[in-house]
């Protein structure tokens, strides 16, 4: 958790509802039902200007504005980009100690605005089936109101050692992660970090380096405001996409890699948990 979402909003939506400038510079991805690891995504980071000379002016107002970011952080040391397929995701509890994410998190913060996101209940195994057949269903967690999620998030410049020197850096981000509360804890024992508007300012604030008490979890009344809508397995394979993949479903309907009818237990994602995040045999499977 989170290893899927869904951002279908425009640039223009955005800027409106984070009240931030558009800086995607025409490279904003477009609306994705089936948002996976490595993808380009729009976040919102918080910033002072630069001088003519490139030097911040820590002086002028921070700007706020939308940034096209990679999801998977790739820490500024990292000797290969490919480090961050295993970084989508920073647990709050070890984010200020671990190296790969402290800096950031005391620099470089951002909100991941998003339509909701994706998890699998696992079901009772089978009997006499091995654990791994146990059925996953998938459901999506999303705002009643129709209003984006904001999700904690940090991100990262990265040059590569052996590219150009002029080369432009690849800026890359990681979804914070926490304990899940309330009506989640059905589903999974892990969310998203969800940031109410009202803490949006704080969160951002690029002046701010300690954020140690906007790291608990959300109250409930945040977590009371979701919808736990349950999907059609489409959303496992990361090909598939399209509104479809948010509409509520009775019981799953479950698909193979070539669309067709699969038994129940065949779609379901598998995962690998690493101590940060969730580590994917195919980049974007849950």
């Amino acid at each position: 958790m989170c290893g899927r979402y869904a951002a279908t909003k425009s640039p223009a939506a955005l800027m409106q509802e984070f009240e931030a400038a558009d800086g995607t510079e025409g490279h904003a991805p477009g609306e994705n039902y089936n948002v996976a690891p490595t993808k380009n995504v729009v976040g919102v980071v918080e910033r002072h200007p630069r001088d003519a000379e490139g030097n911040v002016d820590p002086d002028a107002p921070a700007e706020r504005a939308l940034r096209v970011l990679r999801w998977g952080l790739v820490p500024f040391w990292a000797k290969d980009a490919a480090i961050g397929n295993r970084m989508i995701n920073t647990r709050a509890e070890t984010a200020a100690e671990k190296p790969a994410f402290r800096k950031a998190l005391s620099r470089r913060r951002c909100l991941i605005p998003a339509d909701g996101w994706f998890e699998w209940k696992v079901g009772p195994v089978p009997e006499g089936q091995p654990k791994k057949k146990a059925p996953k269903e998938p459901f999506f967690m999303t705002g009643r109101d129709g209003s984006s999620l904001a999700f904690a998030g940090i991100w990262e410049t990265w040059r590569d050692p052996k590219g150009e020197p002029d080369a432009p850096p690849l800026v890359t981000c990681s979804i914070i992660t926490t304990e899940a509360r309330g009506q989640l804890t059905d589903i999974h024992d892990r969310m998203p970090l969800l940031m109410p508007p009202d803490r949006w300012h704080d969160w951002l604030d690029p002046d701010r380096t300690d954020v140690t008490s906007l790291l608990e979890p959300p109250g409930l009344d945040v977590v009371d405001t979701l919808e736990l809508r349950p999907v059609s397995t489409l959303v496992n394979n990361v090909r598939n996409n399209g509104p479809q993949l948010l509409d509520r479903v009775d019981e799953a309907v479950e698909l193979d890699t070539d669309g067709a009818a699969a038994p129940a237990d065949s779609a379901a994602p598998s995962t690998a948990e690493s101590s940060e995040g969730a580590l994917f045999d195919v980049p974007g499977a849950r």
